[in-house]
C-alpha cells in the first residue's frame, strides 16, 4: 500500500530491542577470548570457546566483572536507574546455535531500568524515547546455511554451527511502546538506533559496527486503526544491520501490514527477516511470549549487587553526552546549522570527528564522508562507516592538501582503499596516481598538445583564453589525470605570453 495512504488509515506503534556487544577481553561467563574485542577478525570456527560456552557437563559460569561495569555505565548513560540487586535467569529454548538449550539472560530483575533517550530528526522534531530496561545476557553462536540461493535456511542442503560468538557479552536495550511518530516513524527508528550507537561509542564499550554485528536492532511495529485506541498485532524484524536498513524495514512493514489489514486480513505475531537486496521482509517463526521461554533464576550465579560507591564512580567517569558533544563540535568546526545538520543527517558524526582527530580539516572531513564515501555506500547499499576508516580518510585528505593528489585522483585512490588495495599511500604507489609536479614533464606534454593544435596560442593571444581548455584537456588525457590542471593552465598561458 502507498505509504501516505497507510498513514491515513493506521497509526504506527513502534518498539526497539537493540543488542550491544561489549568489547571486554573475555566472554560473559568464561575466560574464552571475546571476538568482539578483537575487531571481529575471522577465526577458525569453534576455536574461541571453552566448555562453559558449550554448556558441557560440570562446567560453571563466572560473571565477567568488566561486563557488569560496562553495563552499569551504559545504563547510567541512558538515564536509567541502576538496580541495587539484579540476577540472571535461564531463558529456555532450543536452537542449534544455543549449545546449552538455554541462554543466560536477565528477566524480571534487570541491572538497569526506567531511562530516556532524546532524539532529534532532520526536520527539527524532537522525541523522547522511554527505555523500559537494559539487561545483560550472552550471545548465541552462528549458523551458516550451505546450499540454496539466499544463504538462509530455506532451501539450504545443510547448516554448520560456529560457537565462537557463543557467550559474547551483550546488553539488550528495550524501549517502551513508542506512539505519535506518525509519518516520521522510519526516520525516528533510524535516529534512535543512531543515538544508541553514539552513546555506546562515546562510552568506549563497543565498536558498535552494525555491519559486523556489534550492534543489532530488532524492530517491532504494529498498526492501530486510526482513532480506535486499539493496539494491533506486532511483528519483530530481526537483526537489522544498518541504520539505512532500520529506516527501510519500518517503512516496508507499515506498508505491508496496512495492505493486509485494509484487505480484511490479520497480522501474525512473528519474527521477520529483512532482505537488503529486495527491500522486503519475509516470515521467520511465530513470536514467543515470555511465558513460552520458561524463565527461572540461574542457579549457578549469585545476584549482582553493585555498591553505591561503584555506581557513583562510574557515573562520575561518564563522558560528555552525545547531545552536548554535538553542540561543542559544531562550534569548534565552525559549521553553519545547515552544514552541521547535514553531518547529523548522514549518521557519520563519529566518523567525521575521528577523521578530524586524525588531522583532517573539518570541512574536508565533512566533504569526503557526506560526499564521495556516502555516494559509494549508497551504490553498494551499505553503511558508509563500513567502507573506509577515518584514519585512511585523513591520510587521503593530507595527500590532497600536500598537492600530491587532485580531487579526481583522490577519488580513484579512495576506490582502491575500499577495494582492499592498502592505505592511500600504497594505492597511490601501486596505481601510479601521484600528481606530476615536474614542470619539465608538463611542458613536454603541453608542447605535444600545442603541436596538434597550432592555432591555440594565437587564439589565446587574441584574448580567447577559453581556447586553453582544449590543450589542458589533451594534457590531462595524455598524463592519465595525474597532472594538476591549474598548473597546466598557468604554463599554457605563460607560453602564450612568450
Amino acid at each position: 500500500m502507498d505509504y501516505d495512504r497507510a498513514l491515513e488509515l493506521f497509526e504506527p506503534v513502534l518498539g526497539f530491542e537493540v543488542h550491544v556487544e561489549l568489547n571486554t577481553q573475555s566472554k560473559m561467563f568464561s575466560d574464552a577470548p571475546n571476538p568482539a574485542a578483537l575487531g571481529n577478525v575471522p577465526h577458525e570456527p569453534n576455536t574461541t570457546i571453552t566448555p562453559v560456552d558449550l554448556g558441557l557437563p560440570g562446567s560453571l559460569p563466572v560473571v565477567n566483572e568488566q561486563a557488569i561495569k560496562y553495563s552499569i555505565s551504559l545504563g547510567l548513560a541512558l538515564g536509567c536507574e541502576i538496580a541495587p540487586s539484579s540476577r540472571f535467569a535461564r531463558k529456555n529454548y532450543f536452537y542449534p546455535d544455543l549449545a546449552k538449550n538455554y541462554q543466560i539472560s536477565q528477566f524480571d530483575e534487570p541491572i538497569a531500568f526506567d531511562g530516556q533517550v532524546e532524539v532529534e530528526l532532520a526536520n527539527g522534531k524532537k522525541f523522547t524515547i522511554d527505555i523500559e530496561r537494559a539487561h545483560m545476557e550472552e550471545d548465541a553462536g552462528k549458523l551458516t546455511h550451505v546450499g540454496g540461493a539466499t544463504g538462509r535456511i530455506q532451501g539450504a542442503e545443510y547448516s554448520l554451527v560456529d560457537y565462537n560468538r557463543a557467550g559474547v557479552p551483550l546488553v539488550e536495550i528495550v524501549t517502551r511502546m513508542i506512539t505519535g511518530a506518525e509519518a516520521d516513524a522510519p526516520e525516528l527508528a533510524k535516529a534512535y538506533v543512531s543515538a544508541i550507537r553514539d552513546i555506546v561509542v562515546s562510552l568506549g564499550i563497543s565498536e558498535a559496527k552494525m555491519e559486523r554485528g556489534n550492534l543489532r536492532c530488532d524492530a517491532n511495529i504494529s498498526l492501530s486503526p486510526r482513532g480506535s485506541g486499539k493496539l494491533g498485532t506486532r511483528t519483530e524484524t530481526k537483526n537489522v544491520n544498518s541504520l539505512r536498513s532500520v529506516e527501510r524495514a519500518i517503512r516496508y512493514e507499515i506498508q505491508r501490514q496496512a495492505a493486509i489489514l485494509d484487505g480484511g486480513g490479520t497480522i501474525i505475531q512473528e519474527t521477520r527477516h529483512w532482505h537488503e537486496d529486495t527491500g522486503v521482509t519475509s516470515a521467520g517463526r511465530p513470536k514467543s511470549d515470555a511465558d513460552d521461554y520458561r524463565y527461572f533464576p540461574e542457579p549457578d550465579l549469585l545476584p549482582v549487587e553493585p555498591s553505591l560507591e561503584l555506581i557513583e564512580e562510574l557515573r562520575a567517569a561518564l563522558p560528555e553526552a552525545p547531545s552536548l558533544r554535538k553542540k561543542r563540535l559544531q562550534g569548534e568546526w565552525g559549521f553553519t546549522d545547515l552544514e552541521f545538520q547535514d553531518v547529523v543527517n548522514s549518521g557519520l558524526l563519529v566518523e567525521i570527528d575521528e577523521t578530524v582527530a586524525a588531522g583532517a580539516a573539518p570541512a574536508q572531513a565533512r566533504k569526503w564522508w557526506t560526499g564521495e564515501i556516502a555516494r559509494l555506500a549508497n551504490v553498494s547499499s551499505v553503511d558508509a562507516s563500513s567502507l573506509v576508516s577515518p584514519a585512511d580518510v585523513a591520510a587521503l585528505v593530507a595527500l590532497v592538501d600536500a598537492g600530491e593528489l587532485t580531487d579526481r585522483l583522490a577519488r580513484q585512490v579512495l576506490e582502491g582503499v575500499i577495494a582492499g588495495e592498502g592505505s592511500p599511500a600504497q594505492v597511490v604507489e601501486s596505481r601510479g596516481l601521484k600528481v606530476v609536479s615536474d614542470d619539465g614533464a608538463l611542458i613536454a606534454a603541453i608542447d605535444e598538445a600545442l603541436a596538434a593544435q597550432p592555432d591555440v596560442l594565437e587564439k589565446i593571444r587574441e584574448g580567447k583564453v577559453q581556447a586553453a581548455g582544449a590543450v589542458i584537456g589533451a594534457v590531462m588525457k595524455a598524463m592519465k589525470g595525474t597532472a594538476d590542471a591549474a598548473r597546466v593552465r598557468e604554463l599554457v598561458l605563460e607560453r602564450a605570453q612568450q
